[in-house]
């Protein structure tokens, strides 16, 4: 079974926004500006009660932006996904019935993974993309390089503790297609609606992802 993927979807700069919204008023400006600074790939975590509805209102609203969903971690959220508009699916981890889930969606799926072990158990299940989480405080980029060699079917979206310092290191790496990190929308930016200061993050941004 030849399970859909994401990186033949993605255009542009390799870097995904991961963003906790909790109010749909503010997930489609906070969209447009990130698309309007080059990033088009857009994670919308599970963490707060009005994820679904940003990550809907963003799917209807901004054309550009190709929208997943994060943080799953129950079953039921794969169909709730989908329902939502995502276009692929994000989990910190993976289990059995994640597994099942995911398949049955249809959707792109990157579980987290966080040692070799778990990247062989992805594997097995069919997983070829695979988040690896969390990134920094598994080793970063040396950790991913001693991967390469091992597990060389995976390609990998790292996120977590990366930032704008790490950026080119980690996406020269012959087995990362993309990298994700919530330093692109600031609470304080994202509360004060300082969708400017968000697009020139998302433009720095993309101008560090064409230099690796």
């Amino acid at each position: 079974m030849t399970l859909p993927r994401l990186e033949p979807s993605l255009s542009g700069p390799r870097i995904v926004p991961v963003l906790v919204l909790n109010d749909p008023a503010e997930a489609v400006p906070l969209a447009q500006a990130l698309v309007a600074g080059g990033l088009t790939t857009l994670e919308v975590t599970l963490r707060t009660p009005a994820a679904l509805a940003c990550a809907e209102a963003i799917a209807a609203k901004v054309p550009d932006a190709l929208v997943g969903l994060g943080t799953l971690i129950r079953p039921e959220q794969f169909a709730q996904a989908r329902d939502a508009g995502a276009r692929f699916v994000v989990s910190p981890g993976l289990t059995e019935r994640l597994a099942e889930a995911a398949k049955a969606a249809g959707l792109p799926y990157l579980p987290g993974i966080a040692t070799v072990t778990e990247a062989l158990i992805a594997w097995e299940h069919g997983f070829r993309e695979l988040k690896f989480f969390p990134a920094m405080l598994n080793g970063g980029a040396p950790a991913l390089k001693g991967m390469a060699p091992l597990i060389p079917e995976v390609r990998f979206c790292p996120t977590g503790g990366i930032k704008a310092d790490n950026v080119k290191e980690i996406l020269a790496l012959p087995n990362v297609f993309a990298l994700g990190g919530t330093w692109l929308t600031p609470a304080d930016a994202v509360k004060e609606r300082r969708w400017a200061d968000i697009e020139r993050l998302a433009r720095e941004a993309s101008a560090l992802a064409t230099q690796a």
